[in-house]
């Protein structure tokens, strides 16, 4: 029987591990190799396709059921006067409604002393010469007025959101493409998109901390739509090569 040979299966496993190494080695050469991230950014003007109102109706009761029933009462009003002003159930909808308790501290304890029911609408047109009925219809049956925006509808938002990630993206690669070039080399494939934001804010035309019920029918005779700043950033990881 012949002994075994310990040198040479040293031998043969070196050579299996060198073989090993170098193919991983060169698959990382390959498929890994250097990448470039770029963060592309757009940012543009546009033009607002609807009005925004926001109703308040708020009441107070010795209890929550008497602060709720009185505000239903003026609630009803409110909506009974939008309806008649030409506003459809459909561009009406309830952004908060919230019951609380009201303290009195004056006695060294924690005394209830009522309660306080609020409900806030948001009423939506399309016809910026209707904010003005809109904050008569509210404002004249109870309500208050808390803010006025200029907004974009949900189709106008998705399609502006598109244009600008489109564009953020050709900026993310016209970066990626200018870097590789001063490096003498090419943009390859995509490794991954890592961050992607989209940023548009409603423009405000009142809000009530600004003034009183007056002065906010005074800004709805006048209404003039501002452009809206909307921008988006992508961040793209390529294979350079």
């Amino acid at each position: 029987m012949k002994s075994f040979n310990w040198k040479l299966s040293i031998l043969v496993g070196i050579v299996i591990a060198a073989v090993i190494f170098g193919g991983v080695y060169l698959y990382q050469q390959i498929i890994g190799g250097a990448t470039v991230t770029t963060t592309g950014n757009f940012e543009t003007k546009v033009t607002p396709d609807q009005a925004a109102v926001s109703l308040q109706v708020q009441t107070k009761g010795l209890t929550a059921e008497d602060a709720k029933n009185k505000n239903a009462l003026i609630y009803d009003d409110v909506l009974t006067g939008l309806i008649k002003s030409g506003v459809e159930m459909k561009d009406i909808e309830t952004e908060n409604y919230n019951i609380y308790p009201e303290y009195n501290w004056s006695s060294g304890y924690q005394q209830i002393i009522g309660y306080t029911a609020t409900n806030s609408i948001k009423v939506t047109t399309k016809d910026f010469k209707n904010v003005g009925k809109i904050i008569d219809a509210g404002v004249d049956n109870g309500a208050s007025v808390s803010y006025i925006n200029f907004e974009l509808s949900i189709e106008k938002s998705n399609e502006y959101k598109s244009l600008v990630l489109a564009n953020a993206s050709m900026d993310a690669k016209n970066k990626a493409t200018s870097i590789a070039s001063g490096l003498g080399k090419k943009v390859g494939k995509i490794v991954s998109i890592s961050t992607s934001d989209y940023n548009y804010y409603p423009y405000p035309l009142y809000r009530s901390e600004m003034a009183g019920t007056e002065d906010v029918k005074a800004v709805a005779t006048n209404i003039q739509p501002k452009n809206l700043d909307i921008s988006a950033s992508v961040t793209v990881v390529y294979k350079i090569y």
